[in-house]
């Protein structure tokens, strides 16, 4: 019987050892416009414990991710960069936060972007 219920516990915690991965991926839309956008926008995901690689492309607004599911979740992450002036498609930046950012990474204003196509 104590065999049973150990081997029972033992695939218990196995499935939930699986259920986290230690590398999971995923990508997220950022609004930004430029090269100082991305490395704002990389440097804020990257400081967001848990997460291993981040990759924005400009032409996409894409963030590739690598992070610890165990240490972060996409909302933190989407947080870290709506906190330094980056929306998202789940987090808009707060006005505070998209105004501090430089002048020509103002994503929002029509004529920015016109200037950065």
């Amino acid at each position: 019987m104590k065999k049973a219920i150990a081997i029972i516990v033992l695939m218990f915690v196995g499935t939930v050892m699986v259920g986290q991965n230690k590398n999971a991926k995923a990508t997220l839309d950022v609004d930004g416009v430029c090269m100082m956008c991305k490395e704002r926008i990389e440097k804020a995901a990257i400081k967001t414990k848990g997460v291993k690689s981040a990759v924005w492309n400009v032409e996409t607004h894409e963030l590739s991710i690598i992070y610890d599911e165990r240490k972060a979740d996409l909302a933190a992450i989407n947080q870290s960069i709506a906190d330094v002036g980056h929306d998202t498609k789940e987090i808009k930046a707060t006005d505070e936060a998209y105004n501090s950012v430089h002048p020509c990474c103002l994503y929002r204003d029509e004529d920015v972007q016109k200037d950065h196509n």
